[in-house]
């Protein structure tokens, strides 16, 4: 029945500071924004080695956003953990987790978006 994962939807409360941080602070591409038959600001980004997508939207007629502990979270492979910290570090990005490494050696932390969507970035053993 299903042929292949596209994309998720997030809806988002700000798209300018969730495009400043998917895109400046990550490093995610916007490939598409557009505005839906109601209103809702969509932007498109792709990760590096991904051919599936994240679509934020913005509806502010239904107000802000607020993203329950635990609720959900992005998982993205990074090459440096170390330079993944600090780039969070000088964007003023938290750190919720980590840095913790798993018995295979694989290394990850949690950090969050502007509306409190957890992000775990992993570096794997190389």
């Amino acid at each position: 029945m299903i042929k292949k994962y596209l994309h998720t939807r997030f809806r988002v409360s700000d798209m300018e500071a969730s495009l400043r941080f998917y895109g400046d602070v990550l490093g995610l591409k916007v490939i598409e924004r557009k505005t839906s038959p109601r209103g809702s600001q969509l932007a498109f980004l792709e990760a590096p080695g991904s051919d599936s997508e994240i679509e934020l939207c913005a509806f502010p007629a239904s107000g802000r956003v607020e993203v329950p502990e635990d609720l959900v979270h992005l998982a993205f492979q990074v090459e440096s953990l170390d330079e993944c910290m600090a780039r969070l570090k000088e964007a003023g990005a938290p750190i919720t987790e980590g840095p913790i490494e798993t018995s295979d050696g694989t290394k990850f932390i949690f950090t969050e978006d502007p509306d409190r969507y957890e992000i775990e970035l992993m570096q794997m053993k190389a």
